[in-house]
């Protein structure tokens, strides 16, 4: 679907499921997401993303090293769900690698193909990204995506209780390139 130098963000595979299980029960990866997951739960990511790209033409593609064809994780684009928050209906980009991919900047090289999709092909003023505030690799690639952290779309996350340490999620945020200042809202 989309092809970088080092990298192709496709629609997802069978053969995914098992390095996807692996990753999202690896402690390292999941620090920040909720800790690891069941096989259910990771079957419904992957029916999730999968009728993402079936209804929209996008969704969190899975991410192959061209060199070798390895999985490494996903990266791309969804339409955010979560009610009652600033962001509810905005575009999200967002990505999670195996951890021996970290470092490398295959996270950077996919959100930015993911970025340049989006802003060709979707109709939307701003693309935002969301995180914890502990989860410093994250936010960090938002900065060095250009992405603006935007406090006053910061929000609790529903599918974690009050008072949890993952609850509090802060806002990132990318605007369409050449809009003007006024229209970035």
């Amino acid at each position: 679907m989309i092809e970088t130098a080092r990298l192709l963000l496709r629609e997802w595979h069978e053969g995914d499921r098992d390095p996807f299980l692996a990753m999202c029960n690896a402690p390292a990866v999941m620090a920040h997401l909720g800790g690891p997951q069941t096989a259910e739960q990771v079957d419904a990511a992957i029916a999730r993303v999968r009728a993402s790209q079936a209804a929209h033409g996008h969704c969190l593609w899975a991410v192959e090293r061209k060199g070798d064809g390895a999985f490494l994780g996903f990266c791309g684009l969804k339409i955010l769900g979560i009610a009652g928050t600033p962001i509810e209906h905005d575009a999200e980009i967002g990505w999670r690698l195996r951890e021996d991919a970290w470092g490398q900047g295959y996270a950077k090289e996919g959100a930015l193909a993911s970025l340049a999709w989006g802003w060709a092909n979707l109709s939307v003023p701003r693309i935002v990204a969301i995180t914890v505030a502990a989860n410093e690799r994250s936010w960090g690639l938002m900065e060095r995506l250009g992405m603006v952290r935007r406090a006053d779309l910061d929000f609790a996350h529903p599918a974690f209780a009050g008072g949890h340490p993952l609850r509090p999620h802060i806002t990132y945020v990318a605007t369409r390139p050449g809009r003007r200042p006024e229209e970035r809202r």
